[in-house]
């Protein structure tokens, strides 16, 4: 694919972390996610036209199954069991958010990571991108009081290693990436059981409530 196009589809990454940031709605934090996550399938897919790697095409199937089409099902049925629209703040305000997130690429496209985003000199800026997303996929879990956000946040995270190691030109091994799905297909599962029982016990997502438990 032309490189253009593969640049199109590490922006439309970075740029649904970045509206998961300022989202206030669960369903559309999930709608971005399956959309980032249908990014990487076509990452995975362009691999596999450049390589002929059949276990990259297998890959591929399996992330559109359980990140696309799966991951987003499990949150949008848990969603409506639970009547919940509205996901709750961030620690941070909207502004400073912002503010940490342009901080947070700066120092992903500064020169203290160059040993790492030079691994592939054709490549520097996109690799500088896909660290961004790392950073920003990080901060969104720490910065989300919702249960469900730093979900989606780990998920995001997992999406931007897969990125950046596709720009990187390591190797994608078919019994790690089979591995990975199916941690991430069984942990879904747990996730949803342990949201489902905090919301029936506090009536929410938010994990600042988990804070009676101290009492």
């Amino acid at each position: 694919m032309n490189i253009l196009f593969l640049q199109f589809l590490l922006q439309v990454i970075f740029l649904t972390i970045v509206f998961l940031h300022i989202s206030k709605k669960n369903f559309d934090a999930i709608w971005a996610y399956g959309i980032q996550s249908f990014a990487i399938t076509i990452l995975l897919l362009n691999s596999f036209f450049e390589t002929g790697n059949i276990s990259l095409l297998f890959v591929a199937l399996l992330v559109l199954i359980v990140k696309v089409v799966l991951a987003p099902r499990f949150f949008a049925r848990l969603i409506k069991k639970n009547e919940l629209i509205f996901s709750v703040s961030t620690y941070l305000n909207i502004p400073i958010t912002l503010i940490v997130i342009v901080l947070l690429c700066a120092i992903a496209f500064s020169g203290i990571f160059e040993p790492l985003t030079s691994i592939i000199s054709s490549n520097q800026g996109l690799l500088s991108l896909a660290l961004s997303t790392m950073f920003l996929s990080l901060f969104l879990i720490i910065n989300r009081k919702s249960a469900l956000s730093q979900i989606v946040g780990i998920l995001s995270l997992e999406n931007s290693i897969v990125a950046f190691a596709i720009f990187a030109g390591l190797e994608q091994s078919l019994s790690l990436q089979i591995g990975i799905l199916f941690d991430i297909s069984v942990w879904l599962i747990i996730a949803t059981v342990f949201m489902s029982m905090m919301y029936t016990h506090f009536g929410s997502l938010d994990v600042t409530d988990m804070k009676k438990l101290k009492d």
